[in-house]
């Protein structure tokens, strides 16, 4: 330890960040998890694994009575993985907020969403962080994992933090920054496999971050707060454009009788240069839909434009329409009949395969469409039974999925594709409807001898 203490019992920071390390160490820290979703769930798992002990904190007391009874609330994290989490003896889960204050580190995995203005709602966070400024000691660290605009640890947390306790980050307690990578339903990467970028402002504190993290996976330090935001950012916003591109090149190509599908097999051979996007219904998930508009509006503050994301943006948004179109022109070329009146089936209501997270989904969107053109629209999705509460989409709340029954499955005049679960018998499903609409390639890919009678939009 370096430099004397200060007012008496006060470490300095080096004081404070060497102690810290030192427990990360032994594992002798307690981590607090705040928000037990998709993102802080698995977190909590990971750490657990590493034989930390765990605070997990939530206010949905469903949640937390699940947890404390081994059950999970989340389709690809099975009960037993949640029962193991129990068994260590490390899991604490609770809605009793003062318990923060056990916590050493504070990990906020909360929603940022964006508003009826399509602007950042950073709401859930402001709320967490006045949370944790009613019970924040000296010597904690807190750390936003949560997808955001560079600038919000430095200009929304660390005030709320400061001004309710009187002490100051960097000195008293420690603020960074180190996005999600979350990706549900991946069985190949994980919160222990993928590598955690940490940002923060001083040294003690980036110290204090990369102490916490390094037990639990690969760390790649960055030097502020701000850098450590703009990363999240720049993955998804990598990814809109990319996928905006294949779906324009998908039209393109469409037009000269060219498969895009082949030409993106026969692309991703070449080793180097080239990294393969898919096209799609549209986009869904809470990443990629949403994060990147949060620096349009950050780079509005600053006067510049985003011309080039705004426009990704708007080829995509602009995905489900055409699917519907497709329908549209489908079952009146092939079946002689107009989408009023027609039997709609929609395969997978999930924003991608082999999840049960409807957050955005295109599906949602081709079903409000089919149904304002007067289609008779039901859907099929192992994952998801029941719809509880379509969120935004208020017309498919209490809608439930079809049973399997190919009999009843063959009275749909057209199924239309929009996500690809590996669980759904794709060659079956052709061989009962007249007509596909496969936006993922799902028949194509997987039953070959049906292929005259898909689309593929």
């Amino acid at each position: 330890m370096s430099g004397p203490a200060l007012d008496g019992d006060r470490p300095t920071p080096d004081q404070m960040a060497a102690e810290f390390e030192a427990r990360a160490e032994s594992r002798d820290l307690v981590i607090g998890v705040i928000g037990l979703g998709y993102v802080g769930l698995p977190l909590a798992e990971g750490f657990i694994g590493k034989g930390f002990r765990v605070l997990a904190y939530d206010p949905d007391a469903a949640k937390i009575e699940a947890l404390t009874t081994g059950r999970s609330y989340i389709k690809h994290i099975s009960d037993d993985r949640v029962a193991a989490m129990g068994a260590t003896g490390r899991l604490e889960a609770t809605t009793d907020e003062a318990r923060l204050a056990a916590a050493d580190a504070l990990l906020m995995c909360v929603p940022t969403p964006l508003n009826v203005h399509r602007e950042p709602d950073l709401s859930y966070v402001a709320d967490c962080a006045t949370t944790i400024s009613r019970h924040l000691r000296r010597g904690q660290l807190v750390v936003l994992e949560s997808t955001t605009y560079p600038g919000t640890s430095e200009e929304l947390i660390r005030p709320i933090l400061e001004q309710a306790t009187g002490l100051k980050s960097g000195r008293d307690f420690a603020i960074a920054y180190s996005p999600e990578r979350e990706d549900p339903g991946n069985l190949d990467f994980g919160a222990t496999t993928i590598p955690k970028v940490v940002g923060a402002d001083t040294d003690a504190e980036r110290r204090m971050a990369i102490a916490v993290y390094a037990p639990l996976t690969q760390v790649v330090p960055v030097s502020d707060l701000k850098t450590a935001e703009a990363v999240k950012l720049t993955e998804n916003i990598f990814r809109l454009v990319n996928i905006a591109l294949v779906n324009e090149l998908k039209v393109v190509f469409e037009s000269m009788d060219i498969d895009i599908w082949e030409v993106i097999d026969a692309a991703k051979t070449k080793p180097f240069g080239y990294m393969p996007f898919y096209p799609g219904p549209g986009l869904g998930g809470h990443c990629i839909a949403i994060d990147p508009f949060y620096l349009t509006w950050k780079a509005r503050a600053h006067g510049e434009a985003t011309r080039f994301i705004e426009l990704a943006g708007d080829v995509v948004a602009a995905l489900p329409r055409r699917v519907v179109e497709a329908v549209a022109e489908s079952l009146s070329s092939r079946e002689g009949k107009a989408v009023k009146g027609a039997r709609i089936l929609v395969v997978g209501l999930a924003y991608k395969k082999n999840v049960d997270d409807m957050r955005e989904s295109p599906s949602l969107h081709v079903i409000r469409l089919l149904r304002e053109r007067g289609g008779q629209v039901d859907y099929y999705d192992p994952h998801i039974p029941v719809v509880h509460d379509g969120g935004e989409h208020p017309e498919v709340a209490g809608m439930s999925s079809i049973a399997w029954d190919l009999a009843a499955i063959g009275a749909y005049d057209c199924a239309v594709i929009c996500t690809d679960h590996d669980a759904v018998d794709y060659a079956a499903l052709a061989k009962a409807v007249p007509l596909v609409i496969d936006t993922r390639n799902a028949v194509g890919r997987l039953a070959p001898d049906f292929v005259d009678q898909i689309r593929k939009a």
